[in-house]
């Protein structure tokens, strides 16, 4: 396969008469990069420390993800 086929697209963004296909690999990188942002500019504002940031994380990951193990079986 070529590069281009391995390319997999999250959406396309249309402005005017502009369309960009942003991919997936992009998209992921993008809200990594914002959510960064976010958190460093709410440490430095004092809105949390970075210990509560990482207890909550770890909460949220108990609630939301499963080992396979755990999991009920398929039906």
């Amino acid at each position: 396969m070529t590069e281009e086929k391995d390319k997999r697209i999250a959406l396309r963004i249309i402005m005017g008469d502009k369309e960009k296909e942003v991919t997936f690999d992009e998209l992921c990188l993008s809200n990594n990069l914002a959510q960064e942002a976010l958190v460093r500019l709410l440490v430095r504002k004092k809105l949390f420390k970075p210990e509560e940031l990482v207890q909550e994380i770890e909460q949220v990951r108990k609630e939301r993800y499963r080992a396979p193990k755990d999991m009920p079986p398929k039906r």
